[in-house]
């Protein structure tokens, strides 16, 4: 992107922001994983950083894990602008009896927006000293409650709900196609 994308606007707001109001229409505790330096502050909340330097988005999940134990976590990528409150809900509902709840479409699964138990912390620990850095591949070692297109369908437009913001095109294309109106994605 190169710039910052938690910063970028998004309805009156940024999309971090964005980010953070549909979580907290979900959970009582939201917390900001801010990668590998202590960033957003000024957003009021706690604020994590990873403890494993360039340890991507695994890390974050370490830290979350860590910070939250012995309750679960949420994910949601401040570049998944469309990712609806019902369907965080539904992913927090999907997450009994397993050890995650992720998205997984014939695209590839969309672990930043996925729930993930404590019964995860030590894979994804095992992962990170191993070397590995991708969401994926504590899989392996743990419950994963896989949710398909056919169950999220009913959330909206798949291509729409996951779509993510990752360059300036994404970006620009998801502003035009944004629906500051709706109620249902604070």
């Amino acid at each position: 992107m190169g710039r910052d994308k938690a910063v970028l606007p998004w309805g009156g707001a940024t999309l971090l922001d964005h980010a953070i109001a549909r979580l907290r229409a979900v959970c009582r505790e939201v917390r900001v994983l801010s990668g590998g330096e202590r960033r957003y502050a000024d957003r009021g909340m706690p604020v994590d950083v990873d403890a494993i330097a360039d340890g991507g988005p695994l890390a974050a999940l370490a830290a979350a894990l860590t910070v939250a134990a012995p309750r679960s976590v949420l994910l949601l990528g401040v570049d998944m602008p469309f990712v609806t409150v019902p369907l965080l809900v539904h992913l927090l509902d999907a997450a009994g009896g397993a050890d995650a709840a992720v998205p997984v479409l014939a695209a590839g699964a969309e672990p930043l927006c996925a729930v993930y138990g404590a019964t995860c912390g030590g894979a994804v620990q095992e992962a990170l000293a191993a070397g590995s850095r991708k969401m994926t591949s504590f899989w392996p070692r743990v419950r994963v409650r896989r949710l398909d297109e056919g169950e999220l369908g009913r959330f909206g437009p798949l291509d729409r709900l996951f779509r993510n913001v990752n360059d300036p095109s994404e970006y620009e294309a998801a502003l035009a196609a944004s629906d500051p109106v709706r109620t249902d994605n604070p």
